[in-house]
């Protein structure tokens, strides 16, 4: 019986991590990792997967900066979408666009890869009325 309840509850516990909601910073960026859900002043954005990761290391020098691709929940309020968003690149939400602006940590060369809990994404949302 005692197992069953250390069990409910630390299923519980998982749940609530995936409904909180993050706001936006004063620099009006909403910051959330893989599964949190990050509000964004229009629409509610939440990363479900990283599709590629092509940045170029902070200690290598590159042609290209790469980019990041992300599988996304967007909820309008309406209804939900699940998009890809690519970083840097404004995708038309709602009345709006939505653009992935920031993704941390940065890649290191010959450093581990990035453990899909110690990413962060930035997103800002530009529009609306």
């Amino acid at each position: 019986m005692k197992r069953k309840t250390v069990f409910s509850l630390a299923l519980f516990a998982t749940a609530l991590m995936g409904c909180t909601t993050i706001q936006p910073d004063r620099d009006g960026i909403a910051r959330a990792g893989i599964g949190q859900t990050a509000y964004v002043g229009g629409p509610r954005v939440t990363p479900l997967a990283v599709m590629e990761d092509s940045r170029c290391p902070m200690n290598a020098r590159c042609v290209w900066a790469g980019q990041v691709r992300l599988t996304v929940r967007i909820d309008t309020g309406s209804g939900y979408v699940t998009r890809e968003i690519t970083s840097n690149k404004p995708v038309p939400v709602a009345d709006g666009s939505l653009e992935l602006v920031e993704v941390t940590p940065n890649q290191v060369a010959g450093g581990d890869p990035i453990r899909r809990i110690d990413y962060r994404f930035g997103f800002k949302f530009s529009g609306g009325s």
